[in-house]
């Protein structure tokens, strides 16, 4: 099984030799496009193709079929971000983003084998999307490391950053000869992590590939989308979360100033473990003794992969093949690991193997932080007043588990219509950053929509069905009786109840308040006001009314400082389940009121569309 799909190194061919036989996909390409395309080996005139790909740039040169997958991988990453997750564009928000999703929107997350492997082991569960990370593993048996080389989307933004800014900017490189004690960082890094999670905190989203890239796109080219197309009103307000995340991925792209690609080789524990995957590679990069040790290899390896000898450091290795297609003698083959023909006679000495305080170093690390976070955090929680608890989004699993399975990746936020999903910042400490809350005086939560549990790639938000979503409690509406107009005798106002009825909900009703009486004591017909009445065993906690009490109240008006109505979490006023049904939920519960009480009164309890069932 040889892989070699790289474009060869184009010289003339002396006299009395054969030209070399083109490969199949040669063949058939000749078969297809005009001869001005290819070279000539006898003449030694470049082709149209080479011409084309040289002034591109070397790597496109030396492996275009690398660049060209790269590319395309990058391309469908967009279109999953920017297009799929995008809710805008139907009335029916769950079912316009399924017309759009062929493939699932969260397909690059579950491929990152970091995120599926640290969320089980933090919420010690089966995770989903174990299996897609074990099939990608599989893949790299064949193209080692090659979720590194040719698909992850981070590593391409790297490239871009590397190519534009990087190769600039000397002040800080590397000689290509150093390797320090940075070399087997990114073992010590997934070891953290690891450990981190077996003491039930879950650090993926800080340092694994695919969420850093995902969050820096929702926080810098979300807010371009939105404005560009709705509006920048409607992009929400930035908190120190922000500033922190896009801080890490600057720093993840600053690390190119001292070496390309520097995150990716020695940085990155998702990198790690498909690392760790070669070890039981099937195809290698092997070196033939007709080697004259130009060291043009060398110079164009992103992986810091070839050895002083030229002989490949097997772990590093992507199988890019860039270094294939610069070498002047061909002497450069991607071949089965068991194939040692001809092969050059290894000379440099082995590299440093991660050392064991290094190991005891980063599994200390990885502890003390997830024991910090947790005091911290324990400690917030337990002191919080019901109104400053977050309020997640329906489906979300119990807080504990939520947090162990969250990889703050931000996808949910880009699936959410209105922005009603926003990040945490630090009120939650470490532990709650990043982690999706519902900000119910920026907007509610639409009925018609599911998305962010179907985008949620660890389970974090469960993935329910619309009849399921809608009876699922994220919180609980509560008037202020000091501040609601009509209470106060203000003046009347109806706009929760006209939303709530809206939305289908009718959880809110209304009760007389401040009522004249005459002489006799007798009260006034339709004197006073109208005031409203949640209705506790109805109300799921969508914001809805909060919002617009605080648009038009608050903001619009200035009538009052802060809505009048607002939706509270907690013990008692969500429903945080990891699994089973919502709608049998409320059916357990409608049994309880008919056992106290006739069957209408309890039926009236129930959402419009459950009252038939």
């Amino acid at each position: 099984m040889n892989f070699n799909v790289y474009l060869p190194f184009h010289k003339k061919t002396k006299k009395g030799e054969e030209p070399p036989k083109p490969t199949r996909l040669g063949r058939a390409a000749r078969a297809i496009f005009p001869s001005t395309f290819f070279s000539d080996p006898a003449t030694g005139k470049k082709g149209l193709v080479r011409r084309v790909l040289q002034n591109i740039g070397t790597t496109w040169h030396s492996s275009p079929w690398r660049r060209v997958v790269q590319a395309g991988f990058f391309l469908a990453f967009l279109a999953f971000f920017c297009w799929v997750c995008w809710p805008y564009g139907g009335t029916n928000y769950a079912e316009h983003r399924e017309s759009k999703e062929k493939v699932a929107a969260e397909t690059f997350l579950i491929l990152d084998p970091l995120v599926s492997l640290s969320t089980a082991i933090a919420s010690r569960s089966w995770v989903w999307s174990l299996t897609a990370a074990g099939i990608i593993l599989a893949v790299c048996i064949f193209i080692p490391r090659g979720f590194c080389g040719y698909v992850c989307p981070l590593g391409t933004v790297i490239d871009l950053f590397d190519w534009a800014v990087g190769k600039r900017i000397n002040r800080f490189k590397l000689k290509d000869e150093t390797r320090g004690w940075w070399v087997n960082l990114k073992y010590y890094l997934l070891l953290a992590c690891l450990v981190a999670g077996m003491c039930g905190v879950l650090l993926t989203g800080f340092v694994a590939a695919i969420p850093v890239i995902t969050r820096a796109m929702l926080f810098i080219v979300s807010p371009l989308q939105m404005g560009a197309t709705r509006g920048f009103y409607q992009v929400p307000a930035w908190n120190w979360g922000h500033a922190v995340s896009l801080a890490l991925f600057a720093g993840v792209l600053g690390l190119g100033l001292f070496r390309r690609r520097f995150w990716c080789q020695y940085v990155c524990p998702s990198g790690a473990i498909f690392s760790l995957g070669n070890l039981f590679r099937a195809t290698e990069r092997k070196v033939e003794s007709s080697c004259i040790s130009c060291n043009k290899c060398v110079e164009i390896c992103p992986f810091d992969a070839i050895k002083a000898d030229y002989h490949t450091r097997t772990s590093d290795c992507t199988l890019c093949q860039s270094c294939g297609g610069v070498c002047p003698t061909h002497s450069i083959k991607f071949v089965p690991r068991w194939d040692f023909s001809n092969l050059k006679k290894e000379e440099a000495p082995a590299d440093a193997k991660p050392s064991r305080r290094g190991f005891l170093a980063a599994s200390f690390t990885g502890a003390a932080t997830a024991l910090s976070v947790q005091r911290l955090f324990g400690a917030s929680v337990a002191d919080a007043a019901p109104k400053e608890l977050p309020i997640r989004p329906p489906g979300s699993v119990p807080e504990q588990e939520f947090l162990e399975k969250c990889i703050r990746c931000g996808e949910c936020f880009q699936a959410c219509p209105n922005s009603v999903l926003q990040p945490m910042g630090f009120k939650q400490g470490l532990e709650g950053l990043w982690t999706p809350e519902v900000n119910a005086n920026w907007a509610g939560c639409e009925a018609g929509c599911n998305n962010c549990g179907q985008v949620c790639p660890t389970g974090a938000i469960r993935a329910l069905p619309m009849e399921e979503k809608r009876v699922a409690r994220m919180g609980l509406a509560f008037v202020d009786q000091q501040t609601c107009l009509p209470i106060a005798g203000r003046e009347a106002c109806q706009m929760c109840v006209d939303e709530c009825n809206a939305a289908g909900y009718h959880a809110i009703e209304f009760a007389r308040v401040h009522v004249k009486v005459d002489e006799q004591g007798q009260p006034i017909p339709d004197s006073g006001f109208l005031a409203p009445v949640v209705i506790a065993d109805k109300c799921v906690g969508c914001g809805l009314c909060q919002t617009r009490c605080n648009l038009i109240n608050v903001k619009a008006k200035h009538l009052l400082k802060e809505t009048a109505i607002r939706v509270e979490a907690g013990p008692g006023r969500e429903d945080r389940m990891s699994g089973g049904s919502y709608v049998e939920l409320r059916f357990q519960e409608k049994r309880k009121r008919e056992a106290a009480q006739p069957k209408a009164d309890a039926d009236s309890y129930l959402p419009d569309f459950l009252k038939d069932k």
